[in-house]
């Protein structure tokens, strides 16, 4: 399935700072839906080194007039992201690699924190890092032929991204420990039965399509409402009482009480119509 593109933010020229390369590694898009697309292309792996992490931060500040943001990879259907730069790494002082591991942490947890939903379209290879980054997203649309793993424990390191964080809280404590203490990779298939596949895809389709049609459909609904929802699922999550989620959740609705929107919602259903929401 095509899908025709609106450039709303393109590195070129002078315009491009100084730590960008010459060849892009990161970019984005919008679509005429506002759904922001996020492209990893740094052949042959999207190795994540400093500049590819300093590209991946200066788009994502790029989407804010999108409703939902899908992250992927050009190099699809043989690599989403092998992790970190490990020839980059090499090269760096204990003090460097430290840095460079907050900057790794850091930008993950920027991407959790966008405001909108993130669904990472997964298509081939996502290891280490790789798949630390997609875990820091909403949700996971991943191909059967897809190879996800955490295998730092095969190099005496431990995920410095999130992984230790995130996978646990996502498909269980025991199962992360079992995947993070053996280095196993999961096919796209034991992915979904693991629980950390949102979607599987067959082979013969294409993640990102699947996530287009995904993302569309979370674009027709009120953004506003969208944005409060992931706020109050995600800092529901970090309260230990059901008594002060439900306040996170009070807080949520709120804050679409006063909007044009729910007006136009309410609307748009007595008259038998598709609303047209405006984020207003």
């Amino acid at each position: 399935m095509m899908y025709s593109l609106r450039v709303t933010r393109l590195l070129a020229g002078n315009k491009r700072p100084r730590w960008f390369s010459s060849e892009p590694q990161v970019t984005s898009t919008l679509t005429s839906s506002q759904i922001g697309l996020i492209t990893l292309n740094h052949p042959p792996a999207n190795a994540m080194g400093r500049v590819f992490l300093q590209q991946l931060k200066h788009e994502m500040k790029s989407m804010e007039d999108a409703r939902c943001i899908i992250l992927h990879s050009a190099l699809a259907p043989k690599v989403f992201s092998a992790g970190a730069d490990l020839k980059e790494r090499a090269t760096m002082t204990m003090e460097e690699a430290e840095a460079f591991v907050v900057q790794l942490r850091t930008t993950m947890q920027e991407l959790s924190n966008l405001p909108v939903p993130v669904i990472a379209a997964i298509d081939g290879v996502a290891v280490g890092g790789g798949l630390e980054l997609a875990l820091a997203a909403d949700l996971r649309v991943v191909s059967a032929r897809s190879k996800v793993g955490l295998p730092e424990t095969s190099l005496a390191i431990v995920p410095g991204a999130g992984g230790t964080q995130r996978l646990p809280r996502l498909i269980g404590e025991g199962r992360a420990k079992e995947l993070i203490w053996t280095g196993r990779r999961l096919s796209g298939v034991e992915a979904a039965e693991y629980g950390l596949a949102t979607r599987l895809v067959d082979n013969e389709e294409s993640s990102l399509d699947t996530a287009m049609q995904l993302a569309e459909e979370i674009a027709k609904k009120g953004p506003v409402a969208i944005r409060a929802s992931k706020w109050a699922i995600q800092e529901g999550m970090k309260k230990v009482s059901m008594e002060n989620a439900l306040e996170v959740e009070r807080q949520a609705y709120a804050r679409v009480l006063p909007t044009n929107d729910r007006l136009e919602g309410l609307a748009a259903f007595r008259e038998g119509r598709t609303p047209n929401y405006r984020g207003e």
